[in-house]
């Protein structure tokens, strides 16, 4: 065997190192997780317990839920209305003003009904796992809801987030927003016997939630994308953000 036969793969290697592309310094395409395709798992393990439900008590829920897409037919601020400011206390007490933090950059204000719903954990976690993305787009995740601070730390302890977790113990966020609502008298007493009581949350008397709302706010205070709707299963995909956020730094 000649000496060019042994020199054949080093002759390769050096051709193919020539003519390969050069490597590129562009970040690999993010690809957001699906608050979707979680919920709809969760909708099917979900499937058991409603099955065990009596005729009354399913009832009760679909008239609960008629009344409120009737109380609310078009819940939520829209594309192109002003963000409303807001001076709530986060979990440990420290006052945060949505027009402080738009100082920083844009704002994704998520409005949620509480710890002790599956479906507001499940969009929490899979936002949780876009934060750094979010963040990288100059983004601030702050999220609202009425239960107490003490309740929000706790979820925060559990749940390891790092975003912030606002509480509007006056309600004012939840109605600026055109997002809040009274659970009706029939739903509470059915959500008691089942063994959730959402004032143990709230705070005495206090039967209110959100529509569970999305809004991306640039730095204007103008709100560019939003979601809202009376099905709390459905909630905003981080994809729809992230592509907010991108769009905001196309400008």
């Amino acid at each position: 065997m000649n000496r060019l036969t042994y020199a054949l793969p080093l002759i390769f290697l050096l051709f193919t190192a020539c003519t390969d592309k050069p490597a590129t310094n562009k970040p690999p395409v993010y690809t957001a997780p699906s608050y979707d395709n979680a919920a709809q798992s969760l909708k099917e393990r979900s499937k058991a317990d409603i099955a065990k439900m009596s005729p009354e008590d399913l009832a009760t829920m679909a008239h609960a839920a008629d009344s409120l897409d009737q109380r609310l037919p078009d819940p939520g601020l829209k594309i192109g209305e002003k963000a409303p400011d807001f001076n709530l206390p986060d979990a440990f007490g420290r006052k945060v003003k949505l027009y402080d933090l738009l100082k920083q950059g844009p704002v994704v204000l998520v409005f949620y009904r509480g710890a002790w719903c599956p479906f507001c954990n499940l969009h929490l976690h899979t936002l949780n796992k876009s934060l750094s993305e979010i963040e990288r787009l100059g983004g601030q995740l702050v999220t609202i809801t009425p239960q107490k601070p003490d309740m929000s730390a706790a979820q925060i302890k559990k749940s390891g987030y790092s975003f912030r977790v606002l509480s509007d113990l006056d309600n004012s966020a939840m109605k600026a927003y055109r997002l809040f609502y009274k659970m009706d008298a029939d739903l509470i007493k059915l959500y008691k016997k089942l063994g959730l009581d959402v004032a143990i949350f709230n705070g005495p008397g206090r039967y209110v939630l959100p529509v569970p709302g999305s809004f991306v706010i640039n730095q204007k205070g103008m709100i560019v994308a939003r979601h809202a709707t009376t099905d709390y299963t459905q909630r905003m995909e981080p994809a729809t953000i992230i592509k907010a956020l991108e769009e905001i730094n196309s400008y």
